[in-house]
């Protein structure tokens, strides 16, 4: 049976074009002692809710869990630092990203086992939407803390130019699946509570997408816009972009594994 475990879900204050409604970031307490998961941007609101809920409860701050380094979970770190000296910043390398921040990081590694409050986490190394993404695996209550991997009522960009590599994102996908996990805590959107299911449609997903990116290719489209603009015709223009990093992601894949036999160009017309 499933331990009783109750991370506290605090919004980052950041919603955007690229953040939808925002980020949350999880709070773990216990025994005095507080563990944070995600940084977020360092948005007034999001550090008053912290600081409040931890004198609340009687708890400090002492360690911080970053998922990935993007720049919604990630911007807040320096701000953390400054009101709770002492804080140990914990995150997968990613080394030409962790240096555009002052911040003395720890390392994290696959597998390894982090102290979060009372408890303890499992670190589960999941590339893909970025090269350091890390899921957080609490076995005793089978709940994931799964970042950016899986965004309910939603899908995932995969930029190749911010670490994105598809291969590793479906692969990561099926880790999780394997895990047999009672519950997900994405950093965007409402937690899950049927992950199987939702791991699973997120893997069909990308599936498709392939399929119609391969159609497309078939059907005679040359390029990276005319092949994201023949699969998500009448997406939002704002969103385009967003579109072909995927189209481009999905293309790498298909070209590793020798299913395409050359890149399209990025040239506006087939």
């Amino acid at each position: 049976m499933a331990s009783a475990f109750h991370p506290l879900a605090l919004h980052a204050a950041n919603p955007g074009p690229m953040t939808g409604h925002g980020n949350w970031t999880y709070l773990i307490m216990g025994g005095g002692s507080a563990a944070l998961i995600d940084a977020g941007v360092g948005r007034p609101e999001h550090l008053a809710a912290i600081a409040g809920t931890l004198a609340a409860s009687g708890s400090t701050l002492d360690t911080l869990i970053v998922t990935h380094g993007h720049n919604d979970h990630v911007n807040g770190t320096p701000h953390l630092q400054a009101a709770y000296p002492g804080l140990s910043c914990l995150k997968y390398p990613w080394p030409e990203e962790d240096r555009k921040l002052p911040i003395m990081w720890e390392r994290l590694a696959d597998q390894q086992h982090v102290s979060a409050g009372a408890t303890t986490l499992a670190v589960v190394h999941t590339p893909g939407h970025a090269p350091d993404h890390c899921a957080l695996w609490h076995e005793a209550s089978r709940t994931l803390f799964t970042g950016d991997l899986v965004i309910p009522g939603g899908s995932v960009v995969i930029q190749i130019a911010r670490g994105g590599d598809m291969q590793a994102y479906l692969a990561s996908l099926e880790r999780l699946l394997a895990l047999q996990p009672a519950r997900l805590l994405p950093a965007h959107g409402p937690p899950v509570e049927n992950p199987q299911r939702v791991l699973t449609a997120a893997i069909a997903h990308r599936l498709e997408r392939e399929e119609q990116v391969l159609a497309a290719l078939a059907a005679g489209h040359s390029s990276i816009a005319g092949i994201a603009e023949s699969i998500y015709h009448g997406l939002q223009s704002a969103l385009m972009p967003l579109a072909r990093e995927n189209v481009r992601a999905h293309l790498e894949k298909l070209q590793r594994e020798g299913r395409v036999p050359g890149a399209p160009t990025d040239s506006a017309h087939d």
